[in-house]
């Protein structure tokens, strides 16, 4: 069973494309009952307690939602409801440019945020809002008692549990028969690893004329016509004298166009002809045949509100013509009668029934959402909770029984079995059955992870240029080519695709031939080493990937590299993409924030505007590796302000970006905030220095007493060595002078810190004793006592440690970095 919440529903227009769909609504809320009572003629929901009546921001009306979810729980005989969807329309009179009235809507905008503590409860898979243009942009009070932007209320509350894209659209150019701007928010919950906000968002559609859409209907030419099978194709009646301002006007005219003063819109108060105001410059217009249907407003009743007239009759649009308009179907039912009931209704009660409901229906249709697109949305949701997603067990056994790990075998399997495999499928068959992909580096970047990485870029609509290029230096059989083409689907684009691996290019190759055949997008392929070729005269607008990690003893790279320190291929290529894109995005490994080997590649782009960190954790790969990926643009100036997102945390916010990647620490700190501005403030750092020996292994070790005992991290306790039973290690000295680590033995307050711990605790080195490389040993610059070691065992400096190690997993080692944080409380 396929469910839905719809808030904010008014008539229930848009929410018919998920009935159409076969979904269940399990709680429709509406705060007029008129237009509730639609929803009821429609069938929208089971249960009577389904249909929700009142204001969301009274308790009694959470509470009868609450209720009502309950019930259909017991009904449906579930043990809990997984949420498939939940769709918020809120009010929108305070963000409207058409309210000339608003002052102060914060306290309506806010109806906002209780959609999003509505999703944040409830946690759908899916969520839906909608709104006018200036949507995100508008001021709320969140959750937090503070005032903040839409875009930034939603972002915070629900960015780290869903992937969000919003976008701007106008619905004309998505099937609907009306030009209609909106703001789209599509959100799809993180833990569906293969289905983003882009995969249900509805696809572009060439918008239809006016004739197209109501061409075929018969024309009305008397006051008070009603076409005799069809009580909805009615002729509106108005002011006789109306007539004459608009029976001459052509398309695209206003009765304000008029030559004859008589005839242009006006009233007469005491024997003066006072001229009626056009602020809006589309009152009392004439509509186009030959192009698309204008946006319906609330008041597409009057002649004088905004592009109501009909092309070539001298009247308003029908509710008929506004139903094809904002596609609503035929089957939709205004009032329990059915049409069929209505239209053999005498002319007598006919007119009493438009006169009883057509200003209702009228408002609902002004107010509504089309319902092509919220169809659209509901298919694309149905097909995504009904494709199967191959495991990498079943993917393996796929590989093994037609032993696709040869490039003949693989590519015959991709022609074999394009049509009844979905791509993410043959994208994951494609990448695991590379055997060189431990060699190369290469693993299977899972969509929502390619999602995220693409999502701060920015709209096409940015770039104003006539083709966007980008580049991924890296692509393997091609991961992110399906979330960018989706991202950029209205633009021209010009896709570098660029693979030292000429078998991994041939199957991308392959795999773009057969899924993408947009006119619009060119791809060159290249199978080239990124970091030695040369791109002479061409630049990027947006480069992106998910490059090698590991060492590399190719001189060239290094040559060419500004940081000495590290031989890291990722590192060449962060380097080598700024010199090339404008706008960067790239996977890298976590150990990026902190370690000293990356200090000057860090220095390096610090300078740039990041635009997004996002903290994968170990969830980007399935590979014990924490990767994250930094977003930023090398012609920007700083903006100052960076959005991290954390998968780990599962949290998402906004920071100053020198708060964050400029400060005393040498690491950047992306969960940085005041506690731990108070904790530094409390203490002295650059304390330690610090050393650590990984040689000493296991062969080298006895659990027989001998000369030195070599201590564990399991042997470091607060202010003590512990000793442990069948666990105590032993070395000859004679083996022990071979390993620097001797060249500390019985020297005075030496300091032991365990390696690879968010629990911290000191002790000194014990005499007889040396460590192996999960201790570290740290030497004071300065008097310590045993009072100041003492601190590194509380829960505050636990605390205060875990942010400043980023809440990393596999990246905790102590190194001449992450020594600094182990400082002396001031006294």
């Amino acid at each position: 069973m396929k469910t839905y919440i719809s808030l904010f529903s008014s008539a229930g227009v848009g929410c018919y494309g998920f009935k159409q769909e076969g979904f269940e609504c399990v709680v429709t809320n509406e705060l007029l009952e008129k237009r509730m009572n639609i929803q009821k003629a429609n069938q929208k929901a089971k249960y009577k307690e389904s249909y929700v009546i009142g204001d969301i921001q009274e308790e009694t009306t959470k509470l009868n939602i609450q209720k009502a979810i309950e019930n259909f729980i017991k009904n449906e005989k579930m043990k809990k409801l997984d949420l498939d969807v939940i769709i918020a329309t809120p009010p929108c009179q305070g963000m409207s440019v058409f309210n000339h009235k608003k002052k102060n809507e914060l306290n309506r905008n806010s109806l906002v945020v209780e959609s999003i503590k509505f999703i944040k409860e409830l946690k759908p898979k899916f969520f839906i809002l909608e709104n006018v243009k200036t949507f995100l942009k508008t001021i709320c009070t969140d959750v937090d008692e503070l005032d903040k932007t839409i875009e930034n209320a939603i972002m915070e509350n629900l960015g780290g549990v869903y992937n969000i894209h919003s976008q701007i659209i106008n619905f004309k150019d998505y099937g609907s028969g009306s030009s209609r701007t909106r703001t789209l928010v599509l959100g799809t919950r993180k833990d569906l690893s293969e289905v983003t906000p882009l995969d249900i968002f509805p696809e572009f559609e060439s918008e239809k004329t006016l004739k197209e859409i109501i061409g075929y209907l018969p024309s009305l030419d008397s006051m008070g016509d009603i076409c005799p099978n069809d009580i909805y194709h009615s002729f509106k009646k108005y002011n006789l004298r109306m007539l004459s301002w608009i029976k001459d006007i052509k398309e695209g005219e206003s009765a304000f166009d008029n030559v004859d003063l008589e005839k242009i819109p006006h009233q007469i108060k005491n024997g003066e002809i006072i001229y009626n105001q056009n602020k809006t410059g589309d009152k009392y217009k004439r509509q186009y045949w030959n192009k698309v249907g204008p946006c319906i407003h609330t008041r597409n009743d009057i002649l004088s509100s905004q592009n109501t007239v009909h092309p070539s009759d001298n009247r308003v649009f029908s509710i008929r013509e506004l139903m094809l308009m904002m596609s609503i179907p035929i089957e939709f039912k205004w009032t329990n009668d059915t049409l069929s009931e209505l239209n053999k209704m005498s002319l007598i009660d006919k007119e009493a029934f438009l006169k009883t409901n057509e200003m209702t229906i009228r408002h609902a249709i002004g107010e509504a959402v089309p319902t092509i697109i919220f169809n659209k949305i509901a298919k694309l949701i149905n097909k995504s909770l009904s494709s199967i997603i191959l495991t990498e067990k079943e993917i393996e056994v796929i590989i093994q029984n037609y032993k696709l790990y040869k490039f003949e075998n693989l590519t015959k399997f991709i022609d074999e079995n394009i049509l009844n495999l979905n791509y993410i499928n043959l994208f994951k068959i494609a990448e695991l059955s590379n055997e060189q992909r431990q060699e190369t580096a290469a693993y299977y970047t899972k969509q929502d992870i390619c999602y995220s990485s693409i999502s701060s870029l920015p709209d096409g609509r940015f770039f104003k240029k006539n083709v966007i290029r980008i580049l991924e230096p890296s692509v393997g059989v091609g991961n992110f080519i399906p979330q960018l083409l989706k991202k950029y689907q209205n633009f021209d684009l010009e896709i570098y695709l660029c693979d030292i691996d000429d078998k991994s290019l041939e199957i991308c190759k392959l795999l773009i031939k057969k899924f993408y055949k947009n006119e619009n997008v060119k791809f060159y392929f290249l199978n080239k080493d990124f970091l030695i070729e040369k791109f002479e005269n061409i630049r990027f607008d947006i480069i992106i990937g998910n490059p090698p990690y590991g060492k590399s003893k190719n001189n060239i790279y290094k040559m060419q590299s500004l940081n000495n320190n590290t031989t890291n291929l990722f590192s060449y290529f962060i380097e080598k993409a700024i010199q090339l894109g404008t706008f960067i995005s790239l996977i890298i490994p976590k150990s990026f924030l902190n370690s000293p080997e990356y200090s000057k590649t860090r220095e390096l782009i610090q300078e740039y505007s990041f635009k997004k960190i996002i903290d994968f954790g170990e969830t980007a790969f399935n590979v014990k590796i924490e990767t994250i990926c930094i977003v930023f643009s090398t012609k920007q100036q700083s903006s100052n302000i960076i959005e991290i997102e954390s998968y780990p945390k599962k949290s998402y916010y906004y920071k100053n970006q020198d708060y964050l990647l400029k400060n005393d620490f040498k690491s950047w700190l992306i969960y940085r905030d005041t506690f731990f501005d108070t904790i530094a403030n409390k203490m002295e750092f650059n304390i330690f220095d610090v050393f650590r020996d990984r040689q000493i292994t296991n062969k080298f070790l006895s659990t027989t007493l001998m000369e030195i005992r070599v201590l564990k991290s399991k042997n470091i306790g607060n202010l003590e060595v512990i000793n442990i039973d069948k666990y105590d290690s032993f070395i000859s000295e004679e083996n022990a002078k071979k390993f620097q680590v001797y060249k500390f033995i019985n020297q005075d307050n030496v300091v032991l810190v365990p390696n690879l711990t968010y629990y911290p605790r000191a002790t000194f080195l014990p005499k007889n004793s040396i460590v192996n490389g999960s201790v570290a040993l740290m030497f004071p610059k300065k008097e310590i006592t045993a009072h100041d070691l003492e601190y590194f065992s509380s829960q505050e400096f636990q605390d205060f440690y875990r942010i400043a190690r980023n809440f990393g997993t596999r990246t905790l080692n102590i190194d001449k970095n992450s020594v600094l944080f182990f400082g002396k409380i001031k006294q």
